[in-house]
């Protein structure tokens, strides 16, 4: 069979892989779409080696409703980064460079064979806020600290081929590639034809998902399985089930797309789709959500659980096209091939087949916010004061003298998650605007900050005059980057911190973002809240979280009259009348047109232009890595585990920033002592996210989250633990470094849901590097337990009912694993032999989350980047 045809797609001829004549068309129409664009992938790249036959017949067998174990070879068509990840990752490959070289090979074949984006967006720190120059002073400030990192990336921009970087302020990755870099449909030139497939991507950042939301599959991974990615290396999972969630009815008056992803969040949550495909059906796709909407919903995928929340394309998505200014050609491009394809969503076709469907009635969805300290902790308006309590495990302290327990003191509009959504946007600007008219204001204690995921935001706002109102609040713009929701809202005023510590209150964050995970936002900010823009401009108002938005006012008008929130909400004739005139294709054109092109700042940094990166020996910001410095010829020596002894025992939820903290680096931590030892003064320490091209400081930050709870030390928090069998109390690192002169073998071992949050792959690094050898918890979130097996550490689960708790584990034991390097593979269940202080041995049963001979090859390898080394080895012995 002809495995491609001629097609004239936007007039011009294409290649294009026979999707309905390989599956047959009828099978086809019953696969969720989602699988289709992934059969696609794989009929694309069928070479019975990473790709088999029995692959993709297990993935049609999904059309009957059939669930066959097969593994996913997918090869993506591009990589998107952020910068706090893709710094480390592209010095990753310039350290494999030299590598490479230094084995005799051509260092230029280390390089992208795919396209690959740097949005930088992270390094952003809302240091000034409230004043009409802030964001200025932010990017001098974020130039100043990020000087050296930026070079490199300016370096990284010459050196490598299919690279291309967006310099800071040009928005957040997520919603930069939404407006404006995605495609969904690609058309290149390769091996000397012009081939059209669906645009997918992975990125370096777990809210990729975003781009779900235009039909784009995609997902976020480590940085190191992305310089896989890069170089040519399949992604190899397991064959997904596909959780089909039907949306039917209406959004209720008052109700916004922050309210139903909270909802859809903690519901999706609860029923369990870690590791599963979240694909959007029903017949709300068709005029009750905007594509704003569904990119919201998508956004949130991490904090559900799911590795996508897939939306298929169709007549929204060329809709959305069009208005956020793609030109004429590339939506017709769109339609015309994926209708031909069988990739478009007809109202009026069947709907597909999938492993589980569930029912979701939009018209049920309240206002709402999540937290105090997790994103899938939705609360009714009602509910917030309730939850401060619980929360505290103690009584409130009174607002006596204006200030307490419950103090707003972040109140930040960011993130991509709601600021890519211009109906919350102008919400917020007009509930401001409605907020100054009766002459209320914002608490002096309250920081508020305006970091929007595009430039496009600040236009329309400005546009409709908007920005004057958010203004008058202390809502002035402070960049354009993740900020505040990515950990970066920078200091407190020191009067506020004063009194917050003094009396140990509890400061609180509100948020347009969407993660609140406890000590992320700000250390002074234990308990954080999410939700939309008008709401974080609402309670900025009222300055506290301790009242009932439903009922009591949230200020007193110049009046003397008391304004609550209803009277200030916007309604939705309001807002569509603000965005038919003020949001419009050639803002979007305008604004973007210069997005990947370099301004003053970034021209005047140094560039330099070797093929291999000059490292600078005292360097604070990027080192090369240690990943191949003593790595030998040939295979590695089977992996073992005797005598293993905890470095960490943990409980449930353990966060990536638990493990990898983002946020400033404190001047007495490992790391702060680190930097100080090499001359950086404090204010110069800048977050562990911009130092993480440099290993030393990384190992250092590894476990160092001030709200880390290690079991093995009831009663205290941060980065400690105890040393066996001395009982030294000690950091981690120093821990670790003692174990590692000793000759001991470390493990982790931790409750329900270890490594959930963002896809850091430093939260394998630096475990990696402590000489962490194996994490032992009862489940994984699927993005970490793939970044430790990158690194080559070896995840294993709780199996038979057991747990720490079951087990009564105290820290003092050691671990031995029976036959590791012949029986460690994908679902082996391993012995694992439970040596205590006292008392006979105990053998634990242990599940292997090494999923596929690709996972367990890649570890036994060491890691990712050695199997790549000795991969670009091989071809080069075999050229």
């Amino acid at each position: 069979m002809t495995r491609f045809r001629k097609m004239i797609l936007a007039g011009i001829e294409h290649d294009v892989l026979d999707l309905p004549g390989l599956a047959g068309a009828e099978r086809l129409a019953r696969l969720p779409y989602s699988l289709r664009v992934l059969l696609e992938n794989l009929l694309r790249h069928q070479d019975e080696d990473t790709v088999r036959q029995a692959d993709i017949d297990a993935l049609l067998a999904a059309a009957g409703g059939e669930a066959k174990p097969g593994d996913v070879a997918f090869r993506p068509a591009r990589v998107l980064m952020q910068d706090f990840t893709g710094v480390p990752g592209m010095v990753d490959l310039a350290a494999l460079r030299d590598a490479f070289a230094a084995r005799g090979g051509d260092a230029r074949r280390v390089n992208p064979v795919i396209p690959v984006d740097l949005i930088v967006d992270h390094s952003l720190i809302v240091d000034c806020a409230g004043t009409p120059d802030a964001m200025a002073r932010n990017v001098a400030h974020e130039y100043r600290r990020n000087a050296e990192r930026y070079s490199f990336l300016r370096w990284a921009q010459t050196a490598f081929g299919n690279f291309r970087v967006a310099p800071p302020g040009g928005g957040i990755l997520h919603q930069v590639n939404l407006e404006h870099v995605a495609t969904v449909v690609v058309s290149r030139e390769e091996a000397g034809r012009r081939l059209a497939y669906p645009d997918t991507l992975v990125g370096t950042d777990s809210h990729t998902t975003m781009i779900n939301a235009l039909g784009v599959l995609g997902w976020g991974v480590g940085g190191i399985e992305a310089e896989a990615a890069m170089l040519g290396q399949p992604l190899v999972f397991r064959l997904p089930e596909v959780v089909g969630v039907r949306l039917t009815g209406r959004l209720p008056v008052g109700a916004t797309a922050t309210d139903l992803v909270l909802t859809l969040t903690q519901r999706l949550r609860a029923l369990g789709v870690v590791e599963k495909f979240v694909e959007f059906t029903g017949p709300a796709l068709d005029g009750a959500l905007t594509l704003a909407d569904r990119a919201t919903i998508a956004n949130m995928a991490p904090e559900y659980g799911s590795t996508c929340g897939f939306f298929p394309v169709d007549r929204a998505t060329l809709d959305y096209l069009a208005a956020t200014g793609r030109d004429a050609a590339q939506c017709a491009l769109v339609e015309e091939y994926c209708r031909a394809q069988g990739l478009f969503r007809d109202p009026a076709a069947p709907e597909p087949v999938f492993s589980q469907l569930v029912e979701f009635d939009l018209g049920a969805v309240q206002p709402c916010v999540a937290g105090p300290r997790r994103p899938q902790d939705r609360l009714a308006l009602a509910d917030i004061p309730a939850s401060l309590e619980a929360f505290a495990k103690r009584p409130l302290q009174g607002w006596e003298d204006g200030f307490g327990d419950g103090a707003v003191v972040i109140a930040a509009i960011t993130s991509c998650t709601n600021t890519s959504n211009p109906a919350l946007m102008l919400g917020a600007g007009l509930l401001a605007r409605k907020a100054v008219a009766r002459g209320l204001g914002v608490p002096g204690w309250v920081k508020a900050s305006l970091t929007p995921g595009s430039r496009v935001v600040a236009r329309y706002l400005e546009k409709t005059g908007l920005q004057e109102s958010l203004d008058a609040l202390g809502f002035h713009l402070t960049g354009f980057g993740c900020g505040t929701c990515g950990g970066n809202s920078g200091p407190l005023d020191d009067a506020v911190a004063a009194r917050i510590r003094e009396r140990d209150l509890i400061g609180c964050a509100v948020l347009s973002g969407n993660r609140n995970f406890e000590g992320r936002i700000h250390p002074l900010a234990r308990a954080g809240y999410l939700m939309s823009p008008p709401l974080v401009v609402a309670l900025a108002l009222a300055g506290r979280v301790t009242l009932d938005l439903t009922r009591d006012p949230i200020g007193t008008g110049h009046d003397g009259a008391p304004v609550f929130l209803a009277d200030l909400w916007p309604s939705a004739e309001e807002i569509a009348a603000l965005m038919q005139d003020a949001v419009t294709p050639e803002l979007y054109r305008q604004e973007y047109a210069p997005l990947f092109e370099a301004d003053e700042d970034w021209r005047a940094l140094a560039a330099p232009t070797e093929m291999r990166f000059d490292w600078q020996p005292g360097s604070t910001y990027i080192r090369r890595p240690p990943y191949f410095d003593a790595l030998q010829a040939g295979d590695p020596p089977p992996p073992s585990l005797q005598g293993a002894r905890l470095l960490l025992l943990l409980g449930d939820s353990i966060t990536t920033d638990h493990i990898s903290p983002v946020s400033a680096i404190p001047p007495h931590s490992p790391a702060g002592g680190f930097l100080a030892a090499h001359q950086v003064p404090p204010q110069e320490f800048n977050a562990y996210g911009a130092r993480r091209a440099n290993h030393e400081v990384m190992m250092r930050g590894t476990f160092a989250n001030i709200r880390l709870r290690n079991e093995m030390l009831p009663g205290t928090e941060g980065g400690l633990t105890r040393h066996q069998p001395s009982g030294a109390m000690l950091s981690i690192f120093d821990a670790a470094e003692r174990y590692r002169a000793e000759g001991v073998p470390l493990v982790v071992v931790a409750g329900r849901e270890y490594g959930t949050g963002s896809s850091r792959d430093w939260a394998a690094k630096g475990p990696r590097l402590l000489g962490v050898a194996a994490v032992i918890a009862e489940s994984f979130e699927r993005i970490h337990r793939a970044n430790l097996v990158a690194m080559g550490i070896l995840p294993l689960e709780f199996t038979g009912g057991a747990t720490r708790l079951t087990l009564g584990l105290d820290g003092s034991e050691r671990f031995d694993i029976e036959a590791l390097d012949s029986q460690a593979g994908p679902g082996a269940l391993l012995r694992a032999t439970l040596h205590r202080a006292d008392g006979p041995p105990e053998i634990v049963p242990l599940r292997c989350r090494l999923d596929s001979a690709y996972d367990a090859r890649i570890w036994r390898a060491g890691g990712i980047l050695p199997y790549m080394l000795r991969a670009l080895a091989a071809e080069g012995d075999a050229a």
